[in-house]
């Protein structure tokens, strides 16, 4: 009888021991998984103000969290990753390297903003596009299906947020890959093709009247 219980009370902690061994194991790969959802949405990105002590290949600049930091600018220019330039006062976006020394990516907010349009590939002959704002403030040009709603950086990529409307109001999350940025045009690898954009021309005609884009003959003055 004493064999029988000392047999059914080791049973009973090799259960308890073996549930509590799942249970560890269950939790470790729940905070593995948080762990890793956290990197993903986690953004990066240093935001500042460049400064008068940056250089052809160094950025300085003053953070939003009040940092000065100096950077190397040659590993985003041998990777292609410097979109925009940049100059005194330029709000900017950066990547950088784990010890705050070298810029990886970076991004000139002010470039960024502004109207940017593309030929309306249904027809060829209008544009389309969308402005981003100050603020994180997106808005369509001439797109009645898909209203942009606001954009932000993150990790170094474009993320726009739109509506879809027509189709039950769909919230839309697109990440977009900057492939280059200028004055006047930018170039974006979605997550199946690239979108050109260039600014929409504004000029003076002879007659001294401000052409801008909603002129019939607009399409015609795109760069």
């Amino acid at each position: 009888m004493k064999k029988l219980m000392f047999s059914l009370a080791a049973v009973i902690v090799v259960v308890f021991v073996s549930c509590g061994e799942k249970k560890a194991a269950v939790q470790s790969n729940q905070e593995e998984l948080d762990e890793a959802l956290e990197y993903m949405y986690r953004d990066s990105t240093i935001y500042g103000t460049c400064t008068d002590g940056s250089s052809m290949n160094t950025l300085q600049m003053l953070t939003d969290n009040g940092d000065t930091l100096t950077l190397s600018t040659l590993a985003a220019q041998e990777s292609n990753c410097m979109f925009g330039q940049f100059a005194n006062g330029d709000r900017m976006a950066v990547i950088a390297n784990e010890k705050h020394t070298q810029a990886l990516i970076v991004i000139n907010l002010n470039t960024l903003l502004g109207d940017w349009v593309m030929p309306n590939p249904l027809d060829g002959t209008s544009y389309m596009g969308f402005t981003i704002k100050d603020g994180g403030i997106a808005e369509s040009i001439n797109q009645t299906s898909i209203v942009y709603k606001t954009w932000r950086i993150h990790n170094g990529n474009l993320q726009m947020v739109s509506v879809r409307e027509g189709g039950g109001d769909f919230v839309e999350d697109e990440t977009y890959k900057f492939l280059y940025l200028s004055a006047d045009s930018m170039s974006l690898q979605g997550t199946e093709e690239v979108f050109d954009y260039v600014r929409p021309v504004v000029e003076e005609n002879y007659d001294g009247v401000i052409i801008d884009e909603e002129d019939e003959n607009f399409e015609d003055m795109v760069i």
